[in-house]
């Protein structure tokens, strides 16, 4: 279910041959809840039985910013796939970034910034997120202690 105030968008103008095709999945029995924003211009691939919070945006482009002789509106990055893995909860005001590769059965917290990989079964939360809470068979869900790292 895609709520009424969500956004979907293909950022390519009408004449443009999109680079793959599909350009956005989304699985089945997924929420996209109400003000998510997915962005895509190459690939956003989101798995079966996802919910989003609510002002989740989700993106495979970003602009660039090092030519200072060219708006930064017209400045491109390189696309880069997204993948959010089946079962994830992607929580109020996350925001997901290009190359971002989400677990399954992994929860975002509430205004989370993923730029990278999260793994399968964890909790991951913060700007950057980061691995807080991971499943250990045997052990249940465990606590990340990143003072050690």
């Amino acid at each position: 279910y895609v709520g009424p105030d969500a956004t979907l968008s293909v950022g390519i103008h009408p004449d443009q041959v999109p680079v793959s095709d599909p350009v956005i999945v989304i699985g089945d029995r997924c929420l996209i809840n109400k003000g998510t924003a997915i962005v895509a211009h190459f690939a956003i691939e989101i798995g079966d039985d996802v919910w989003t919070g609510h002002f989740v945006y989700i993106t495979d482009q970003n602009h660039g910013y090092e030519d200072l002789t060219v708006p930064i509106s017209r400045q491109t990055m390189p696309e880069r796939a997204v993948v959010v893995g089946d079962g994830s909860w992607l929580g109020f005001g996350s925001v997901v970034l290009p190359g971002a590769r989400i677990g399954r059965h992994v929860t975002i917290g509430a205004n989370s910034v993923v730029t990278g990989e999260i793994p399968d079964y964890s909790v991951a939360a913060g700007v950057p997120a980061r691995v807080i809470r991971r499943y250990v068979d045997g052990e249940g869900w465990v606590r990340v202690d990143h003072t050690s790292i």
